[in-house]
């Protein structure tokens, strides 16, 4: 059966949001897409063309340049994408560094940089990850050294979403490494023109082929005394902590909508394709699966439904929100098996959609937080 796709938070303005993502979805970047994944990266020109038509930085006060909303708009953008297998264009990263500025930066800094990461001009990311620490963010290496009134950085950063198409790179580095998590601090990275700052490989990945996700290297890069997250040292494990809700509820949000996604292009596969002198939808254990699917995905809705109305409350809490993200992922990595083994031979060929799903969700299990961490997490608010 088809599923039931109306959303408790929707409104007829954020329909008509949806039906533009839609119409630039499915006219400028789903025909790009091949090329951006032989390539490595989505380019700049798509940002900018996403920027012209709103859909960037739209829960963003209009204020800033953006587009004023809340998450549920940003969450129909996402949504779109993810239901089409579109992860070239790492708009939830970018989304999560304008929300880093809004909510942590000084009024020069949201004035200098909202508006250009509306606009598409700056692509947003945020550098945590290193070679030697990744959940572990008190284990950050990289430093920065306050030295003639200007910060010089020196370290390396891996697994960087956006890390070759970035304009504006937000630096997680030791500022005082005797404090441990009291010296970590955020610097702001401008990357154009920026001496000592290097783009290392673009990373070739399990999935996700289109997104540019990269290597970073900071050699002596100098940046001045303001480009300080928030004016203030010592600050950056708090900044990151608060952003979480948002970050994790986003990582649920598409992996619910990416499920939907393969869901409906299952069904549509299944009755087209005929094996014994049946269509495949038409035996029981086809149907069965597909039960189950659509049962899932049905109470998921309902979950994810009531934390974006939380979150837009401003009442979800990190325990919440890391419960949305470790189902949403979880859920992905077996409803998509299942997917992938209803269309045969043909869930092998990357031809389909639901076989580029399934190598892209991996991840999700990893990023913004592993499986295990969201478990501890949980734990902690039991």
């Amino acid at each position: 059966m088809p599923l039931q796709l109306t959303r408790s938070w929707s409104t007829p303005e954020l329909e008509s949001l949806r039906a533009t993502a839609v119409r630039f979805l499915e006219t400028e970047m789903q025909p790009q897409d091949e090329a951006a994944r032989q390539r490595g990266n989505v380019g700049h020109a798509i940002w900018r063309r996403a920027g012209e038509l709103g859909l960037l930085c739209t829960d963003i006060p209009e204020d800033y340049g953006g587009g004023g909303g809340d998450f549920r708009h940003e969450a129909v953008i996402h949504e779109e994408m993810a239901r089409r297998a579109l992860t070239g264009m790492s708009n939830s990263v970018h989304s999560i560094v304008a929300h880093y500025l809004l909510n942590h930066g000084t009024e020069a800094q949201k004035r200098k940089y909202l508006p250009a990461m509306a606009r598409g001009e700056l692509v947003g990311a945020i550098a945590m990850t290193e070679p030697g620490a990744g959940s572990d963010l008190q284990g950050v290496r990289t430093r920065a050294e306050l030295r003639d009134g200007r910060y010089r950085i020196n370290g390396s950063k891996t697994f960087i979403t956006n890390g070759l198409l970035a304009g504006l790179i937000l630096v997680v580095c030791k500022t005082d490494p005797a404090q441990g998590a009291r010296g970590t601090s955020i610097l702001i990275v401008e990357t154009r023109d920026c001496a000592g700052f290097r783009v290392g490989r673009v990373l070739d990945k399990m999935g996700m082929k289109a997104q540019d996700t990269s290597e970073l290297f900071f050699d002596d890069v100098a940046v001045p005394q303001d480009a300080l997250l928030g004016g203030r040292e010592g600050q950056g494990f708090y900044q990151l902590m608060g952003d979480l809700p948002y970050e994790r509820l986003i990582i649920g949000l598409a992996a619910l909508a990416c499920m939907e996604g393969a869901y409906e292009a299952t069904l549509a596969y299944a009755r087209e394709r005929r094996a014994f002198g049946q269509a495949i939808a038409d035996m029981q254990n086809t149907r069965f699966k597909l039960a189950e699917v659509a049962t899932t995905l049905t109470v998921g809705r309902a979950f994810i439904d009531r934390c974006v109305e939380q979150l837009v409350a401003g009442t979800l809490d990190t325990a919440t929100a890391s419960m949305a993200k470790l189902w949403g992922s979880e859920a992905q990595g077996r409803v998509l098996d299942e997917l992938v083994q209803l269309h045969g031979g043909y869930g092998y060929m990357n031809e389909y959609m639901v076989t580029r799903m399934y190598a892209d969700a991996r991840v999700q299990r990893i990023y913004g937080g592993t499986s295990e961490i969201m478990k501890e997490v949980i734990s902690r608010a039991l």
